[in-house]
């Protein structure tokens, strides 16, 4: 039975992105007993996973599990693989060292262009160390939602990425899945809710 869930969220979001808006609010309204946690990651990958470490640190295994959208879904992958989690991951990153080292520089969130923060190159070498490329463990329950109309990151290198996780492929949408609300009893049945 779930206790805890830690959502992870992507580049350039914030708890306040629409998913975790979502999510969160169905937890909060349906689940109050299961314990939310939505943290603001920093920029720095290193930093993001002390933070997670720290946030899951005591958490039993049978009863906690992480969700993760794009960089937040590596990460998923990566504290699942660390500590035995059940994840789901929407749209997630393969390969973010590679995808990020155009976004060197001043960056924004989307939700709110006046928060900033100064994505540095050292972040490249942080997540080639942190997980050189992110690697499905066989055994671990483990949810791929992949969009087929990603504008940002490719499906099928996140199909070929997570061959052992249980796939649901949306034909169309985009990489946010702003039709989150449709497909979000996949996540619930997945998190056996």
């Amino acid at each position: 039975m779930l206790k805890r869930l830690l959502y992870l969220h992507g580049f350039r979001s914030s708890p306040h992105s629409y998913k975790a808006q979502y999510l969160g609010n169905i937890f909060k309204t349906r689940y109050p007993d299961i314990q939310w946690v939505c943290p603001q990651l920093p920029p720095s990958p290193t930093g993001a996973a002390r933070l997670m470490l720290e946030l899951t640190k005591g958490w039993d295994i049978e009863s906690s599990a992480v969700v993760g959208s794009s960089l937040g879904g590596f990460y998923a992958d990566w504290l699942a693989n660390e500590g035995g989690f059940k994840c789901a991951l929407i749209n997630p990153a393969t390969d973010p060292a590679g995808d990020l080292k155009h976004y060197i520089g001043q960056q924004t969130t989307w939700q709110n262009p006046s928060e900033s923060f100064y994505f540095k190159e050292e972040y490249l070498d942080e997540l080639q160390k942190l997980y050189p490329r992110a690697q499905s463990k066989a055994g671990l329950p483990k949810l791929l939602m992949a969009c087929t109309g990603d504008e940002v990151l490719d499906w099928r290198e996140m199909v070929a990425t997570h061959p052992n996780a249980t796939q649901h492929i949306v034909e169309g949408s985009d990489h946010a899945m702003s039709d989150f609300h449709q497909h979000v009893s996949i996540l619930l049945d997945f998190l056996g809710l």
